[in-house]
């Protein structure tokens, strides 16, 4: 097998310290994490225990051919009082400590719009969608968790495929690049990787931070590299280049569908478990929770509470799928730029101007870290150039002149 990894001399970016505040930011992170997870788990719970949302199915109960106006007041109260009660935290975690901490100049209207728009949006995906597995699971009782992973997959494409055209405008202003002449070098650099068709779009950030983003976003024909305007340095070309090269590594490598490979598979393992766990503890604590069957409206946060568990303990394996593709997207970028102080100074800049720690623990990049730490992106750009070395480029296949 040959190896795509050299100890080699390319460039000489140290690896910045993490500053004293970086560290706050960091440890302050992990806190509020940890709150959040928590409360992810806690509220369902309270819901399930104390018999309230057997009650709250009683109260939302219309009789006859309206079951699914039911269902749809189930879960317009349900996620009014969940918003509510994460609603502190939320805002403390995603307003005061990003502006706190300098990360953030997005305004209080902004942010209260933003957020409004968020759970307007998960209120009516859940009226949309919810009624389907319930449907499946009195329907088949047995075979539910079957039909349902199709179902939560279904979903998960639509949604992804809409979601550039449809969702992400909602939030912020898009379109294509203000700079013409810029934007004409990036796709002519595009076009080096065979993306002659490739589209590239700017996405208004200025007004909310001074971090800088780049991302690849769709699916059947919605795919599109989208820049944050941030990232758009006319002093930093090559760190632009880069950046690019990057995305158009994801894009080229096929990322997105890998990626739905592997949630496809996690997702009927999922569902499984969370049928078999949930036949088990409705069978001991139905009084408790004041309902005897799953395809009552009132089991969604025992469900909830299920899914949420076995994704967490799934969150490690897709975290380390997700870091071994951005590791490829950086060698793709490399490869493609053979820049290698652009790079790892682009990644020298996001751990100062992002308050980042660039050596995480391992408990962090285990369960958080779906990006390889900073420290190993630099040593990597620092060290990887098989082309000075004459040694063939791992993806030179897709690459033209």
């Amino acid at each position: 097998m040959m190896n795509w990894f050299f100890l080699a001399d390319c460039s000489h970016v140290a690896v910045p310290k993490a500053t004293e505040i970086a560290m706050r930011h960091y440890y302050i992170g992990n806190i509020l994490w940890l709150l959040q997870l928590a409360l992810s788990f806690v509220i369902p719970l309270l819901f399930l225990t104390t018999g309230f949302s057997a009650k709250l199915g009683k109260f939302s109960r219309i009789r006859g051919k309206y079951w699914f106006f039911s269902i749809a007041l189930y879960l317009l109260l349900f996620i009014a009082i969940y918003q509510l009660i994460s609603l502190p935290l939320d805002f403390y975690t995603e307003y005061v400590v990003e502006h706190e901490y300098g990360l953030s100049i997005q305004t209080l209207s902004k942010w209260i719009e933003h957020y409004a728009i968020w759970t307007l949006l998960f209120i009516v995906g859940a009226v949309l969608f919810v009624w389907i597995f319930y449907l499946l699971l009195q329907k088949s009782p047995k075979n539910w968790w079957f039909y349902s992973s199709i179902v939560a997959i279904a979903i998960t494409f639509f949604i992804t495929f809409i979601s550039p055209i449809w969702i992400d405008p909602l939030f912020d202003t898009i379109g294509p690049m203000k700079n013409k002449e810029l934007e004409a070098k990036l796709l002519a650099f595009a076009s080096k990787a065979g993306l002659e068709n490739s589209q590239i779009y700017e996405i208004k950030k200025s007004d909310e931070t001074h971090m800088a983003n780049a991302y690849v976003t769709g699916l059947f024909g919605t795919e599109r590299i989208v820049i944050w305007d941030t990232a758009i340095k006319p002093n930093d070309i090559d760190g632009l280049l880069f950046t690019l090269g990057h995305e158009m590594g994801h894009y080229v490598l096929n990322h997105n569908w890998w990626f739905m490979f592997y949630y496809s598979i996690a997702t009927f393992l999922i569902f499984y478990l969370t049928y078999r766990s949930s036949i088990f503890i409705l069978h001991h604590y139905n009084k408790r929770f004041r309902f005897n069957n799953l395809y009552d409206i009132a089991s969604l946060p025992l469900l909830l509470v299920l899914i949420n568990l076995f994704t967490l303990l799934a969150s490690p394996v897709f975290n380390y799928i997700s870091r071994d593709m951005e590791r490829e997207a950086d060698r793709f970028g490399l490869e493609l730029t053979q820049n290698n102080f652009a790079a790892a100074t682009l990644f020298r800049n996001f751990a100062l101007d992002d308050l980042a720690n660039p050596n995480p623990g391992i408990l962090y990049t285990i369960w958080r870290c779906d990006h390889p730490a900073l420290k190993d992106r630099i040593e990597f750009c620092n060290s990887y150039c098989p082309w000075e070395q004459g040694q063939p480029l791992k993806y030179a296949k897709y690459f033209k002149d």
